[in-house]
């Protein structure tokens, strides 16, 4: 009779020096002992992705796509290795695999790949005989070039993305995401002091989440999670806490339909002044901006008057640069009068299943910050979500104000029964 399977995944805060490594090898070891299969994804090393990247840069301005991600990759090998040999100075059975090792293929894109299919037969072998696998997390094969053995990365956040992909292809029990934080919580606790821990959010409302910015989970791996119904368990590295657990939530309908606060300070405003206000002028603008691979995100076009119109909209901060240089010579073939941007904005955003539904919610939100003088420059919404931009200056007024609002820091009363739930 196999053993349960427990998929855990550590990142690089949890693997900064060799003392946190043993100490990451000693909770491993304890799982193990308690009777469970172990496959442990691994990120690299504390800043070391950082690091990798500035000596690229310092070598070249423009380095290759390949050989960088061929670069990035040794940042995951190093832990994956110094995992496994913490485990056997322990006396645990244990072996490293790379990503490719672990049956992992990709479509193929360097720097930013999405996993194409898992075929972890390796994996199951080296479990079979008795060892904990730790695999190298944020990389794969590219799926076209088996035979070449061509690297590829993830993208920022990729080892999430591993620990549920392979959690999802095994089959596991669970699926733990081990963080320098407890789980999640309703804002950002280094903003927000009565900022409250979750005990199970949905998937919907942490995707929403994570798309706004919040930094705890990556964005495709609470999408793999959703999809393949795989219930991730958020957890500190530090400490032996309850964690947050991120699955189908069947008491939404009685929760406070705002669960909790995101915020992004990676935006910039773009605005086209007195564009031509006539059919094809925006596709004129965003056509070019999505060649350039430059997200976009709020829109707004203000109502024409004498035939010209104000277009605003947002694109993360780190490609504002980008996006200025692409839109440069479109605004004077467009006839527009000219380009502005603002880089010192931020967005603060509600979350909740169920908020479109809700009367109310817009207007509570709008009015709490118009009561602490904070100008709301754009909306956006969705089905479980309010974002509004602002100054930058007046986020964590915002923040706060809107936690207050919405009684964030209130237990809900169902959530003692779900934690005794597990």
């Amino acid at each position: 009779m196999s053993l349960p399977l427990v998929v855990q995944k550590f990142g690089g805060s949890s693997l900064a020096d060799a003392d946190r490594i043993r100490r990451v090898a000693r909770r491993i070891a304890r799982e193990r002992a308690a009777g469970n299969d172990l496959v442990v994804i691994v990120s690299a090393m504390g800043d070391t992705t950082d690091e990798l990247l500035g000596l690229a840069a310092a070598i070249t301005d423009d380095p290759d796509a390949r050989e960088l991600d061929v670069l990035l990759a040794t940042g995951e090998h190093q832990s994956a290795t110094l995992v496994s040999m913490a485990l056997h100075a322990l006396g645990v059975a244990a072996i490293s695999l790379t990503g490719p090792q672990a049956g992992i293929t990709t479509d193929g894109r360097y720097g930013r790949a999405r996993i194409a299919g898992i075929e972890p037969r390796r994996v199951r072998a080296e479990l079979e005989a008795g060892k904990v696998v730790i695999v190298a997390g944020f990389q794969g094969q590219s799926a076209s070039a088996v035979g070449d053995s061509e690297i590829t990365t993830l993208g920022r956040g990729g080892s999430d993305t591993t620990a549920v992909a392979l959690a999802a292809s095994l089959q596991a029990t669970r699926c733990q995401i081990f963080t320098d934080v407890r789980g999640i919580y309703t804002a950002d606790p280094r903003l927000v002091t009565r900022a409250r821990q979750l005990p199970v959010i949905s998937y919907e409302e942490m995707l929403e989440l994570a798309h706004q910015g919040a930094q705890v989970m990556q964005v495709r791996a609470v999408e793999l999670g959703w999809v393949n119904s795989v219930v991730i368990e958020v957890l500190s590295s530090f400490e032996d806490a309850p964690g947050t657990l991120i699955k189908e939530d069947p008491f939404v309908e009685q929760r406070n339909k705002v669960r909790g606060l995101a915020h992004d300070r990676n935006v910039a405003k773009v605005t086209v002044v007195a564009v031509p206000d006539r059919p094809g002028v925006a596709r004129a603008i965003f056509d070019p901006l999505a060649e350039a691979g430059i997200n976009v995100d709020m829109i707004v076009q203000n109502v024409g008057h004498g035939g010209e119109t104000d277009l605003s909209f947002t694109v993360p901060r780190v490609e504002l640069a980008s996006a200025k240089k692409t839109l440069d010579p479109l605004v004077r073939e467009l006839g527009a009068r000219e380009l502005t941007t603002d880089a010192s904005v931020a967005k603060v955003s509600i979350v909740g299943a169920g908020l479109h539904n809700a009367p109310g919610y817009a207007a509570r939100m709008f009015g709490t910050l118009a009561d602490k003088a904070v100008n709301i420059e754009m909306i956006s919404t969705s089905e479980v979500r309010i974002t509004c931009m602002i100054a930058e200056a007046d986020l964590e007024i915002a923040l706060r104000a809107l936690h207050d609002a919405f009684e964030l820091e209130r237990p809900e009363p169902i959530d003692a029964a779900v934690s005794a739930a597990g």
